[in-house]
């Protein structure tokens, strides 16, 4: 197997969205405000959800292209 810069960045990118969603960072957003009407801790679950998603898709399309 080979394991070229596109693994390490894809590892990277795991061991960051592990980092995202450990508690200590996560209880930050346990507020009782809200943005934009919504409650700020499922919104920041989504919203780096959503940019790990995108990383990943970006990773993806960009490593296509190497085989």
């Amino acid at each position: 197997m080979r394991r070229g810069p596109g693994y390490q960045r894809l590892l990277a990118l795991f061991f960051v969205g592990g980092l995202l969603f450990n508690f200590p960072l996560m209880r930050i957003f346990e507020q009782d405000t809200s943005l934009f009407g919504l409650p700020l801790l499922p919104t920041a679950l989504f919203i780096v959800w959503a940019l790990l998603i995108v990383a990943l898709a970006l990773l993806m399309e960009r490593g296509a292209g190497e085989d």
